[in-house]
């Protein structure tokens, strides 16, 4: 189970503009080290009212996301990375994975745009993974993804093994 202490996410950099440097991104993969859930987002909106939620999303091998959509409101998910590697997964809407599509920063496929309501999910093949998302505002806890019933939740045991039957396809 993940510590509740250890924040979910860090604070936003003032100012009314935000250089992303690198700097910036080593502040993310420090926090994504230390993140017992293997992640940390570095948010650039001031408030979880922001009608543009935008972030870095510092990520370490072996971090699990459940298999989420984006329905209520429906919301799309851009994200470009910054620097590793990733595997998206698109699934159907009983589990099937649909497609993978590898990300890798500085080559020629450094990015997504998942339409709402698209099963999906993201997983480190590197260490000190960063992406860039953007999703629509407000954030609101309860209604933000539309967890997949078919996986399991995080921090479950079963999450470990969904998380390595998933990269080993």
């Amino acid at each position: 189970m993940r510590n509740e202490r250890f924040p979910l996410a860090l604070d936003p950099p003032q100012g009314s503009v935000v250089t992303i440097d690198d700097s910036m991104i080593q502040t993310a993969i420090q926090a994504s080290r230390k993140s017992p859930r293997g992640r940390i987002i570095l948010p650039f909106h001031l408030s979880e009212q922001d009608p543009l939620q935008r972030m870095l999303n510092g990520l370490q091998p072996g971090s699990y996301i459940q298999p989420h959509r984006h329905l209520s409101p429906p919301k799309s998910e851009p994200i470009i990375i910054l620097r590793g590697s990733l595997l998206v997964f698109i699934f159907d809407s009983d589990g099937k994975v649909d497609e993978r599509i590898t990300l890798v920063a500085g080559s020629s496929r450094i990015g997504v745009d998942i339409r709402p309501g698209e099963f999906h999910t993201f997983a480190a093949l590197a260490a000190d993974t960063v992406i860039f998302e953007v999703k629509p505002g407000p954030y609101e806890a309860l209604s933000d993804k539309d967890f997949a019933s078919w996986a399991p939740k995080e921090g479950t045991p079963e999450a470990s093994e969904y998380l390595r039957d998933l990269l080993a396809e």
